[in-house]
């Protein structure tokens, strides 16, 4: 199977996805959108499309204006039947493309906290292997809606809608599985020098140290194997 991801910015690449991509002898290229002129792919030049975070908002067209026309393409991934999975704002994204609304959310959601499957996806095979509830990072302050006719797949305490999946081929996650030591400790140097502790957002000795303890690499891949075996209708 071949690959396309998109990149938002240089230090939140595709993490543990990559291990996952070379393990699982799938190719791979990438669009990196915090590289002048960036080069959208065909359509019939990959089989999946992997969509990740960033610091910018699903809205802020005005500001990266190639947020309007990275949407598009996705919205053409999906009615062309990709598979398309997206994280963070990748999910956001995905569900902004699919017409929901994803505005800023009362609570900023920073750091290890559990999401928990919710009682109508408890048993879809997507979640074959993923535990009901677990410890994930996150680091997102805004909140999707989930889009009309997906399944809600997982909340959190902080913020309901954390994973939907959508026609069985569009998989969102709010959340982060693909965090290895080297992607934490780029996202903490990049974003994490004024990090203020509050309810849902944790100081970054707090979210190192979790780190030590907290392995997430048995969901990211029973996930993304999920996602590339279910039964397609």
């Amino acid at each position: 199977m071949h690959i396309h991801s998109f990149e938002h910015v240089p230090f939140e690449g595709l993490g543990m996805i990559q291990g996952w991509i070379e393990k699982r002898n799938h190719t791979f290229k990438k669009t990196a959108f915090y590289l002048p002129s960036p080069m959208f792919p065909n359509l019939a030049d990959y089989d999946a499309l992997i969509v990740m975070g960033g610091p910018m908002g699903a809205n802020d067209e005005t500001e990266y204006p190639w947020l309007r026309t990275e949407k598009q393409h996705i919205r053409d991934a999906i009615e062309a039947g990709k598979l398309v999975l997206g994280v963070c704002l990748g999910a956001q994204l995905i569900a902004s493309s699919l017409g929901s609304c994803v505005l800023p959310h009362k609570y900023k959601e920073i750091g290890w906290f559990p999401v928990t499957v919710t009682d109508q996806a408890e048993n879809h095979p997507i979640l074959r292997g993923v535990n009901r509830e677990m410890d994930v990072f996150h680091w997102h302050s805004d909140r999707f809606e989930i889009p009309e006719d997906a399944l809600h797949l997982m909340r959190s305490a902080a913020c309901d809608h954390q994973a939907f999946l959508y026609r069985d081929r569009v998989l969102g996650l709010q959340f982060h599985l693909e965090m290895d030591e080297a992607a934490l400790a780029a996202i903490l140097k990049a974003c994490g020098k004024n990090l203020a502790e509050g309810r849902w957002v944790q100081a970054t000795k707090i979210i190192q140290e979790k780190s030590r303890s907290i392995h997430t690499s048995h969901a990211l891949y029973s996930l993304l194997d999920n996602w590339c075996n279910l039964p397609k209708g």
